[in-house]
This record gives C-alpha cells, sequence and structure tokens, in this order.
C-alpha cells in the first residue's frame, strides 16, 4: 500500500502578500506602459494566481510527483507502448552543453559534430530497417504515419496515378486509419484470420487498381509475427500499391529481420520504444521514417547529407513534400537514440530482441493458465491475454484486474486494445524486467484472481483517486484554466 499524500491544492495554501520570487521595482514608468502597450492588451490587473513561496511549491509538486508510477519506480507492462528502462547514461549524454545548448538557428559550420550524429544515426535507422532513405523530422509515431502516407501520397501524383484506398488489418493500431484520412486517403479495414492473422481471402477481395498502400504491424499487437508479410508483399506490390510497416513492435526483431527485406517500401520508429528515449507523457518525441530509395526523394526537407566531409542540411529536393516540423526534429530525444544504438551495437540490439522475446514468453506460461491467451502457443515481445471467463463467470472485468494491480504497486497492462479480443490485456514485460519482477507480477495477477467480485470492482483502493470518468475526461476535456482576471489596483 503507498502512503497518501495531502492533495491540498495550492490555492488552498495561498496567503497574500506571499512570494516565492523577489522582482526589482519596474523601470519603465507608468506613462510610457501606457503608450506603448494598449489598453485593451492590457489586463485589469494580475491573474487570481495562488501567492506561495518557494518551499510549499517545491513540496506540493514533489509529494504530488511521488504519487505517479514511472519506469523508475515501477514495473510498467503496457502491451505495444513498450515501456522499457530508460538508460541515464543516455539522458546525461543528451544533456551535454554542446549538444542541449545548441541553437536551432545556428550556422551548420558551427555545428558539424551534431549534424554528423544525426547522419549517422540516419544510416544506422536506415540499415536496421533495410530501407536507405530516412527523415528524422517527425515528431512522433502517428506524425510519421502520416509523412509516410504524405510522401506515398506525392510519390502517385508525381507518377500521374489517383489512387485512393489505404488497407490495413482489423488489429491495426488505432492511429493507422486517422493517418490515412489526414493523407488524404479512404480506409479499408482487413479481416483477420481465426490465427490472428491477415485473411488473405479478404484482401485479395479488396485488393484493386485504387490500392495506394497496405498499413500491416508486424509484429503485430497481438505479438504475433506474420509470415504472410512476403506474400502480401508480393501481391500488393503486383497491383502497384506500397507496403507501409508500422515499426511499432521493432523491439521484438531488431538484428534478426529488416523490414525492407521481407517487402515493406516505408516505414516508422517509435525511438521511445524501440531506442529506449523516455516516453514523456505527452512531451517532445520523434518518429523517424525510412523509405525506399525511390521514395527517398519525396521526404521531407531538411535531410542531412555528407558533402566532402562537410555536413549539411539539404533542402533542395523538388519532390519534397516539405517540412512537416519546425528545424530537423526533437534532437534531444534523437541523441538518446543514437546513444542507444552506439552502446549496443549489431549483436547488442539482436541480443534486445532476444530478451524481449524471451521475457515475453516466459510471462505468457506462468499467466495464461488463469488467463487465457486466444492467439499464439508462442508469442514475440508481447502477449493479447483475455479475461472473458471472469467476466462470465463471476463478473469480473479486465478493467476490474487493471485497477487492483495498482493496490499491488504493479502499473496495469494495455486493456481492452486490440479490439478483436473480447476484454483483451496486453502485456510486455521489455527485455529489461528481471525474472523475479514477473514472477512476482505473475503471482499478483493470480491472487487478485482468487478475490472476491466485490473486492475488485471497488479497486483501486491504495490510490487517492480510485475510478475517474474516463470517458467523459476523453469526450470533454478542460485543457485550460480559466479565471477571471481581478479588477486593476
Amino acid at each position: 500500500m503507498r502512503n497518501l499524500k495531502s492533495t491540498t491544492l495550492l490555492f488552498e495554501l495561498s496567503q497574500p502578500g506571499r512570494r516565492g520570487a523577489s522582482l526589482p521595482p519596474c523601470d519603465v514608468p507608468a506613462p510610457e506602459v501606457s503608450e506603448l502597450i494598449p489598453a485593451a492588451a492590457r489586463a485589469g490587473g494580475p491573474p487570481p494566481l495562488p501567492e506561495v513561496a518557494e518551499p510549499e511549491v517545491i513540496r506540493h509538486f514533489t509529494n504530488l510527483s511521488t504519487l505517479n508510477m514511472s519506469v523508475d519506480t515501477h514495473f510498467y507492462p503496457l502491451g505495444s507502448c513498450t515501456m522499457k528502462y530508460n538508460s541515464k547514461r543516455n539522458e546525461r549524454m543528451a544533456a551535454l552543453p554542446g549538444i542541449a545548448d545548441l541553437h536551432p538557428l545556428a550556422p551548420e559550420e558551427t555545428i558539424q559534430g551534431l549534424l554528423a550524429l544525426l547522419y549517422e544515426l540516419q544510416l544506422m535507422l536506415g540499415e536496421i530497417a533495410g530501407l536507405p532513405a530516412v527523415s528524422l523530422q517527425p515528431a512522433a509515431g502517428a506524425h510519421g504515419e502520416l509523412t509516410a502516407l504524405m510522401v506515398a501520397a506525392a510519390h502517385f501524383r508525381h507518377l500521374g496515378q489517383a489512387r485512393t484506398k489505404v488497407l490495413a488489418p482489423d488489429s491495426a493500431h488505432g492511429t493507422n486509419p486517422a493517418s490515412a484520412k489526414m493523407a488524404g486517403f479512404d480506409f479499408v479495414t482487413v479481416k483477420s484470420n481465426a490465427s490472428g492473422f491477415v485473411d488473405m481471402d479478404d484482401l485479395a477481395a479488396k485488393l484493386d487498381d485504387q490500392i495506394a498502400v497496405f498499413m500491416i504491424t508486424n509484429p503485430s499487437t497481438l505479438g504475433l509475427f506474420d509470415r504472410q508479410v512476403s506474400e502480401i508483399a508480393r501481391i500488393v506490390h503486383a497491383k502497384g500499391g506500397l507496403i507501409y510497416l508500422d515499426g511499432a513492435n521493432m523491439n521484438a526483431i531488431l538484428g534478426i529481420a529488416r523490414p525492407g527485406d521481407f517487402g515493406a517500401d516505408m516505414m516508422h520508429y517509435n525511438p521511445h520504444k524501440t531506442f529506449s528515449g523516455p516516453h514523456g507523457g505527452g512531451g517532445p518525441g520523434a518518429g523517424p521514417i525510412c523509405v525506399t530509395e525511390t521514395l527517398g526523394a519525396y521526404l521531407p526537407t531538411p535531410v542531412v547529407e555528407q558533402r566532402n566531409g562537410h555536413y549539411v542540411l539539404a533542402t533542395n529536393r523538388p519532390l519534397s513534400i516539405g517540412r512537416v516540423r519546425s528545424f530537423f526534429g526533437n534532437v534531444g530525444v534523437l541523441v538518446r537514440a543514437y546513444c542507444y544504438l552506439r552502446t549496443h551495437g549489431p549483436e547488442g540490439l539482436k541480443a534486445v530482441s532476444e530478451n524481449a522475446v524471451l521475457n515475453a514468453n516466459y510471462l505468457m506460461s506462468r499467466v495464461k493458465h488463469i488467463l487465457p491467451v486466444p492467439h499464439g502457443e508462442r508469442c514475440m515481445h508481447e502477449f493479447v491475454a483475455t479475461a472473458a471467463p471472469l467476466k462470465k463467470n463471476h463478473g469480473v472485468t479486465a478493467m476490474d484486474l487493471a485497477k487492483r494491480l495498482l493496490d499491488f504497486g504493479f502499473h496495469a497492462p494495455t486493456v481492452y486494445f486490440p479490439l478483436t479480443v473480447p476484454e483483451a490485456m496486453m502485456i510486455e514485460p521489455t527485455e529489461t524486467e528481471s525474472k523475479e519482477t514477473m514472477d512476482a507480477f505473475a503471482e499478483a495477477l493470480f491472487r487478485i484472481t482468487e478475490e472476491s467480485p466485490e473486492l475488485l470492482h471497488d479497486a483501486p483502493h491504495s490510490t487517492l483517486v480510485s475510478r475517474p470518468d474516463e470517458v467523459q475526461a476523453a469526450r470533454k476535456p478542460i485543457m485550460k484554466w480559466t479565471a477571471e482576471v481581478g479588477p486593476a489596483s
């Protein structure tokens, strides 16, 4: 059980006149302020913010932070998210003054070291993917998807072909249809068969000369490698379409299989998953994309190029889709990925995937007796179990199990995804967790399934907030704080 901290709000700690900073008097006379700043642009008075001293602010937010779960403090088996431990060595490298302090508008000749790093990263990502042309610019995985589909659209426009359809399996990530729509395509879902793989008959029925891209996550969200992928690529290519590989699950195949070798024309990476960068809680991300040499002409600019030992940010690409993000991407995230790759090397990356697959299969063997795994006797980096029998026999849902795990000090797995498995619990231990941690997690799940439904329905019992209305929070988010500005003093 976690020690519950006070939830006193900063507004409740506020005392009139209390300050956390000492500022000098304003050296701009009041009449000049009136002349420089129009009345319509000036507030009538200060906003009604809390008036607190620095120690109160620090203690308030530090105490709140200890209520959070993180990969530094807890096991985080979020399937598909690949929440592996973030190496602190990489954090230190990204914070070095010669990297963190560089201005994005600095002249190229003054940032040759950084450009060399980014150029080498492009080469490494291209080699791992088997796709030589690379853009580091996209800001996240979904943004990488969108960028790659924009590249595909530009390619077909250049060929004078008006292709309209993007296809993807029903087990695909939810971002796939959203990215397709934003890139101007119609989205068509392809069914999965009883084994969880692409239904080839359904694919054949929906494949015609309007196909632009077939998007596939392989290994899939079910934790399975679809061995039909080369045949899928063959028949899609025969229709003139392209294959997009959703790289969310690359942690399972590093150094073992390359998407370009099994037919992919485009893919994205999630550095925060595959290369151990922080997930950021909605903060900075990156979603580099790799494409074939032919599609490389359409990549966003700038792209880092080497010319006679000098590194440049190349922009002279007439077929480019143009810039998709400011400057050349979230460099801090990319530096972390570079350090991770240099640390492990080719054999180390292969070991990462081998251990991730081993851990997932071990944990599946411990869990499947209490939570059945509908698809596959073996898995890749993750597996999808189901709480459907518990719901049918005892009224206990996947959400009940997920909430109760918080009381045992474990973050919940991904629940209710993919949609093809009822009461789904997608579990991914990653390669960074020990056997002891996985054993403790399996034991906690076993104990939870033995508990009374009434206890589970009210879980969690050790958190300040138990069961918020997540549907309302998603449908009616409150994204900003508002308050009436007080009268002028």
